[in-house]
């Protein structure tokens, strides 16, 4: 079929004669325009977001044509038109995928094509849609690596910078031509002229907020979109766990309960206290706030985690080390002290395909796992 301008951008065909069998003449309307803001944005920013880098023309083509593909395996499976495409309709694809003949290249061509629509469901929606895939394909045929997650010495290594990070010494320790240097490094800093740099500037720069945010990580395993999601009422200092309700976790399944190393709990009770202080938090659920007051996302925690390890003198160039690093050695080394149950029920495992196979473990036992991990 020869197909309309309007069906077209750059030549990539938005509605297709094989999804046609499936929409009445409304529904091709609704499908057509969200496959057009979907290769636009692919086309202009997909690549890269942050830089105005697109896809090239070809790899946005190819992810369109899969894509469609993706689309009309739910609506087939679902009797009905579906457009908002969620991660359980990914994973329930993978699993197709799994059982059909084709290369693993070729299955892996289509799990980024499923990446792509939530990347652009994240960054042009502003929707909350991470996902990570319960079965993982890769390309052979390239020369990548696994993503890297971080030792037990680069565990501790980041601990001790989250506490480092930022520092200053106290205002009367310093001599006033050091104090002049550190106030032009808070003035920096700040993003504020030097001769408005207070004393309560000073004080908190000394903030317990990123060490917080980088020991509940390590603890926890937390997830980007739960660094997101975390709220003041999760945290349960009293008894060191993190209390995360069934309608904020991550997948909206279960009721969690984590275990914290008491030292985190210690921290976390200071960052409270701070956190009363600073007024952008009036009124505010989020545990954590960036500085322009915006709850974090999966680009700006990346930002903090890539600042800690650096001061950790972590490899960023050689290794790829990126937050779900945190998680991925969580999950790793609290397996080899406690066994995967404890470790599923810790990092809050997603798959309820997985989990079944667990037992179910207790909190104390999560407890001697997490402080027996650095």
């Amino acid at each position: 079929m020869t197909y309309s301008s309007e069906n077209k951008v750059d030549g990539i065909v938005l509605v297709t004669d094989d999804a046609r069998e499936y929409l009445n003449p409304k529904q091709e309307v609704t499908y057509r325009e969200h496959r057009r803001e979907l290769v636009e944005w692919m086309l202009a920013l997909g690549k890269n977001p942050e830089k105005a880098q697109g896809y090239s023309h070809s790899t946005a083509k190819n992810r369109m044509n899969r894509l469609d593909i993706f689309y009309r395996f739910i609506w087939d499976r679902k009797g009905r038109y579906v457009q908002d495409l969620t991660t359980d309709h990914a994973d329930q694809w993978m699993q197709h995928l799994a059982r059909q003949d084709m290369k693993e290249s070729t299955k892996c061509h289509y799990q980024k094509a499923a990446k792509t629509l939530f990347k652009w469901k994240r960054n042009a929606r502003n929707k909350d849609t991470e996902w990570e895939p319960q079965i993982e394909y890769s390309d052979p045929s390239t020369t990548y690596t696994p993503r890297d997650y971080l030792t037990r010495e680069d565990r501790k290594k980041l601990r001790e910078a989250a506490m480092s990070y930022g520092s200053v010494p106290h205002y009367n320790s310093v001599t006033p031509e050091e104090r002049e240097r550190w106030k032009t490094y808070l003035s920096q800093r700040l993003q504020k002229p030097k001769d408005e740099v207070t004393m309560k500037d000073w004080n908190r720069a000394n903030s317990f907020k990123y060490t917080s945010m980088i020991h509940v990580a390590l603890d926890a395993g937390l997830r980007p979109i739960e660094i997101k999601r975390s709220n003041i009422h999760w945290v349960d200092t009293e008894n060191s766990v993190l209390r995360i309700p069934r309608e904020e976790s991550s997948k909206n399944r279960e009721n969690w309960i984590v275990a914290l190393k008491e030292e985190t709990s210690s921290i976390l009770k200071r960052w409270l206290d701070e956190r009363e202080t600073r007024e952008k938090y009036d009124g505010r659920d989020a545990l954590w706030l960036t500085m322009y007051g915006n709850r974090y996302d999966k680009d700006s925690f990346r930002d903090v985690f890539r600042k800690i390890a650096k001061e950790a003198n972590l490899n960023l160039e050689k290794r790829d080390l990126t937050p779900y690093s945190i998680r991925h050695s969580t999950a790793t080394y609290i397996a080899e002290e406690e066994g995967l149950a404890v470790a599923a029920q810790q990092c809050r495992h997603k798959s309820k395909r997985t989990t079944e196979k667990y037992e179910h473990s207790s909190t104390s036992r999560q407890s001697d796992a997490v402080n027996n991990i650095e």
